[in-house]
């Protein structure tokens, strides 16, 4: 029954004392500035194989309801990434402002400077055969000095500066990675696909996995209406000589690999596993090595490529 204090109509009970509105959201943001052809765009590459939900060339006035619709969002967007800089004009102004107004908020915000000498940057502007965004009639040393004044005061506030220079591309997204993962390390995305060789191999597979090797249950009148995914056809697979063996191998190979892709900045990996018609064998080790990876803490997807195909 309803309490003396309570609202709640006669005959239902109120909702407990002890129940709370959901917590907040609070927002994580990242800002990426710096100068222009210092690697802006590969540091909100990076971001984007991480997860983030990147904003490019935001205006900075919009930084504030778009943190604002953050922390309604629920977690969906948790994590933000704005591209803020020169091209803005006369907006990228206001980004001072924003800053103490995101302080002030003790929103969970940094900065990430990306700064790069000027005979880099000339070659860089000068290889890709476009003008500074600031240089106007002038030359491009004279937009890169114009922008380097209008940074200043931002640079000073970064909470780290990147000097691309002489850094590669994989050195500076291993930069940006190892600034923003503090947590935990991103895992690898892994599609494990199972296709059939008389269709040809996947050309996005970087692994291929020929499991041929098996006794093939199409040769089984009880087995050959079914398919991999069904527990009679996996049971028999799983049950031949040297299937689960050769599984628990391949997957303790495989974890040397899949840490050097991560090192690389190699975030997405394909490993197709093969048989005949794509049917039976591949499909049913295709989803056990799946989980076997699952294990290990990798995540996972399973594609049947060439199922129905018969």
């Amino acid at each position: 029954m309803s309490t003396p204090d309570s609202d709640a109509p006669d005959g239902i009970d109120a909702v407990e004392a002890s129940a709370h509105a959901p917590e907040p959201v609070v927002p994580e943001v990242l800002i990426i500035t710096g100068m222009s052809g210092a690697g802006r765009t590969r540091a909100a590459a990076v971001l984007e194989d991480l997860d983030w939900y990147v904003v490019d060339n935001l205006p900075p006035r919009m930084i504030v309801p778009l943190v604002d619709m953050m922390s309604r969002s629920q977690a969906v967007l948790g994590r933000v990434a704005a591209v803020v800089d020169v091209r803005g004009r006369e907006f990228f102004q206001d980004l001072v402002e924003v800053l103490d107004h995101l302080e002030q908020a003790r929103v969970d915000s940094r900065i990430v400077f990306l700064q790069a000498s000027d005979e880099a940057l000339v070659r860089r502007f000068e290889e890709v055969r476009r003008p500074h965004p600031l240089q106007g009639d002038g030359r491009i040393l004279d937009g890169i000095a114009e922008e380097r004044r209008m940074l200043e005061t931002i640079e000073k506030r970064a909470d780290l500066v990147v000097d691309t220079s002489d850094l590669t591309v994989h050195e500076l997204a291993r930069m940006v990675r190892d600034a923003v993962t503090r947590r935990s390390r991103q895992p690898l995305r892994i599609n494990v696909v199972s296709f059939g060789f008389k269709y040809g191999i996947p050309l996005d597979a970087d692994h291929v996995v020929d499991v041929r090797f098996l006794r093939n249950p199409y040769w089984v009148t009880e087995l050959r209406a079914l398919t991999g995914r069904d527990a009679a056809v996996r049971d028999y697979v799983l049950g031949l000589d040297g299937a689960e063996e050769f599984l628990d191998r391949y997957a303790h190979a495989l974890e040397p690999v899949l840490a050097g892709y991560q090192a690389e900045e190699k975030h997405f990996v394909t490993i197709a596993v093969g048989c005949t018609g794509g049917k039976h064998r591949s499909v049913a080790m295709s989803e056990a090595l799946a989980r076997r990876l699952q294990a290990r803490g990798q995540r996972t997807h399973v594609t049947a490529r060439d199922l129905g195909k018969e």
